[in-house]
């Protein structure tokens, strides 16, 4: 397997990978309370593939509230602290290291860790236990696309419990750096870094970073740590006229990216040494205009849902993230939405580096209730925590289509449900655009989307054309038989984009044990399918109205064949004809600034 350092802006180099064989049991008598009442380990996983999936060993996707894991490791105890880290675990999560509980966390998608080091063995074996409760069928916790049916159905998937993304251990100093974050300001060529030192009190701390374009010095500086944080601007050269600035910016013509180098020092003693990286880049809302590095920008993304057939929601490997984020540039997108998935780091790695943009989009819970609300913000803050330095990262997406908000047009609680994750977002990132709910019944928003799947171009031309004025489509427009605007909150001028049509369906290759597929149109030949493909980019991409669009989807999932490329990420076409629809010239954009 390879997987590589999982944390991709604070890589330490000192860290061990527990990915691999762990024992395994079900517990679907709920007979286990605590690693000592396990009589048996009957079964062998792989590690972080998810027990339903075949790569683990396991294939068994039948329903399993529970599940424990255990394996052993070698680790001594002496020498600073030692961290054990999970990167998701899904839904809820205890873990013990040699019968003593270390941690707890709730929440599928998100990381946590323990400080493992009072619970070490000084023999230096040790033993690590992991309980995952994720009840298949609870409707009130965000869960995505994860199917609570027992065979897949409609557009949802096989569920995915328990570890699914990397567990690893790290050796720390007694006083060290936990998190850091990096806030681009293009307009005054300057990036504020924030870092935040926990552990045992220590005498004259300071932060040294150091930025690097390539072999190039850009800054080195040197903060006092204060009440345990750091929160400084680091102001660069401006380089003057748009060319010079033009290298240093962010994009996904050119992924610029800045190499970080962080030093904690205590006096003239190093405590703590890491590398991040960090990117000059904005975006913003002008208007009807999506802004990137102050510049109009047409999005043209495709919608992915980031599922493997063998491994589900986990990656195969770092090569097939990696893969994924070349291919979607191969085919002409410069952005991919991830769909009701929070996507692995390394993803977002590989779309920092190689440029392309990502909106992040909260998985979805399915019934509405205070305990939905209260997970879903508790969770969706952790992702906001995770993925904020990413540069790659442009829109935050909270709700999706009113799923779990299903009665947006009538029930006030539900309205201000919406209201209130967008706020909180705004507030929590105030340098991104948000989209409350997208899809329709939109209220508070920095940028409509609408889902459209009609395949009948001269349908959408009538809808979206030139003759068709903004306020005649919210008025009398109904894509998907909803409203697109609620009551109260009609179009201010927002961009308009349409984040989700095609949705072609074309079985090129069928999708191993699935029987039936399923598309919004189907075709039956690659001439067939190459033309419907065409013909919709060609109107989508020429319709004024637009600042952007989504199409769907990148990869077959499943039952939903409707992918650009196979299940297996084989082109259904080839990527230059799918890039020459994609990438087709807008011969006018929207309206005037």
């Amino acid at each position: 397997m390879d997987f590589a350092y999982p944390r991709p802006q604070l890589v330490r180099p000192h860290w061990v990978s527990l990915n691999g064989p762990w024992k395994f049991c079900y517990d679907d008598t709920q007979s286990y309370r605590r690693p000592s009442d396990v009589a048996d380990w009957p079964r062998q996983i792989v590690v972080p593939y998810p027990p339903e999936s075949e790569a683990s060993g396991i294939g068994d996707r039948g329903f399993h509230k529970n599940c424990w894991y255990q394996r052993e490791f070698d680790i001594q105890p002496e020498g600073g602290r030692i961290l054990l880290r999970f990167g998701a675990v899904d839904y809820r999560a205890r873990v013990w290291v040699n019968d003593k509980l270390v941690a707890t966390h709730e929440g599928g998608h998100t990381p946590f860790f323990a400080d493992i080091t009072d619970a070490l063995d000084p023999s230096g074996r040790q033993v690590v236990t992991v309980h995952a409760e994720d009840d298949p069928h609870e409707l009130t916790k965000p869960r995505g696309k994860q199917d609570w049916q027992l065979e897949p159905h409609s557009l949802w998937y096989p569920r995915t419990t328990g570890i699914w993304q990397t567990v690893w251990l790290e050796r720390v100093a007694c006083t060290y750096v936990e998190k850091i974050r990096w806030t681009p300001h293009v307009h005054g060529f300057a990036i504020t870094f924030e870092a935040r030192v926990v552990g045992d009190p220590a005498e004259d701390l300071s932060i040294e970073v150091s930025l690097r374009h390539g072999d190039r010095l850009l800054a080195r500086d040197t903060y006092a740590v204060i009440d345990g944080e750091v929160d400084r601007s680091i102001a660069l050269s401006d380089p003057g006229i748009d060319d010079f600035r033009n290298e240093l910016l962010w994009s996904p013509e050119r992924p610029t990216l800045l190499d970080a180098e962080i030093v904690l020092r205590s006096g003239d003693k190093v405590l703590d040494r890491f590398t991040s990286y960090t990117a000059l880049r904005s975006v913003s809302i002008l208007r009807d205009r999506f802004m990137l590095n102050g510049r109009p920008y047409v999005l043209r993304m495709v919608l992915d849902q980031g599922y493997w057939p063998d491994t589900l929601l986990t990656a195969p490997n770092d090569e097939a993230l990696k893969r994924d984020v070349e291919l979607a540039k191969a085919m002409g997108f410069n952005g991919v939405r991830k769909h009701q998935k929070v996507e692995d780091p390394r993803y977002l790695y590989w779309a920092d580096r190689l440029g392309l943009l990502v909106w992040g989009e909260m998985p979805s819970a399915y019934r509405f209730t205070r305990s939905t609300i209260r997970r879903t913000i508790r969770e969706w803050t952790e992702v906001l925590e995770r993925d904020y330095s990413h540069p790659c990262v442009i829109v935050w997406v909270p709700f999706n289509e009113s799923w779990g908000v299903p009665e947006l047009t009538s029930v006030r609680e539900q309205r201000h449900a919406v209201e209130a994750l967008y706020h909180l977002t705004k507030t929590i990132d105030a340098t991104r655009p948000v989209i409350g709910n997208d899809g329709w019944e939109s209220s508070a928003t920095d940028i409509i989307g609408i889902h459209d799947y009609d395949a009948n171009v001269e349908h959408l031309r009538q809808r979206y054309g030139t003759e068709v004025a903004p306020q005649q489509l919210f008025d009398r427009r109904r894509p998907g038989g909803r409203v697109l605007t609620l009551d109260g909150y009609p179009h201010r001028g927002q961009p308009i984009m349409l984040t989700e049509f095609g949705g072609i369906a074309y079985v090129k290759l069928p999708p191993p044990g699935v029987k039936q597929t399923w598309g919004y149109t189907v075709a039956r030949s690659d001439e067939e399918f190459s033309a419907l493909f065409h013909q919709l980019l060609e109107t989508v991409n020429h319709v004024a109205m637009f600042s952007g669009f989504c199409y769907t989807q990148f990869a077959d999932t499943f039952q939903e064949a409707n992918g650009l490329l196979c299940a297996d990420r084989t082109p259904k076409l080839p990527l230059e004809d799918i890039r020459r629809a994609t990438t087709i010239s807008r011969t006018y954009i929207p309206g005037g600034v």
